[in-house]
């Protein structure tokens, strides 16, 4: 039974299938597209802020005691680079995030 109705010939719908087959194919494309270009300004209206955080967390390294600041500069060759490293990494886990819902 299910054969038969898959062989009977399509229906004549005028190119209406074709119309919507069209269009959900543009939406499609325009989603793939606007999702990296919405992600790409994001990133680049929020580097500035990003930049002014490092440049905070840099100043209030010299709130740190000297001892510690002394041992984690000998472990570490350089530390805002190291910090930088990790406010990228969370704002990229948190993009990531919200690209997934």
């Amino acid at each position: 039974m299910l054969e038969a109705l898959f062989a009977a010939p399509p229906i004549a719908d005028d190119g209406f299938s074709k119309l919507i087959v069209r269009k959900l194919q543009r939406k499609l494309w325009l989603r793939r597209l606007i999702l990296p270009v919405a992600g790409i300004a994001g990133g680049a209206i929020a580097f500035k802020p990003l930049a002014g955080l490092v440049g905070l967390l840099a100043s209030l390294s010299t709130l740190v005691p000297e001892r510690f600041v002394s041992a984690t500069a000998g472990s570490i060759p350089q530390f805002q680079i190291v910090v930088l490293g990790a406010i990228l990494l969370a704002a990229c886990l948190l993009l990531m995030r919200f690209l997934e819902d």
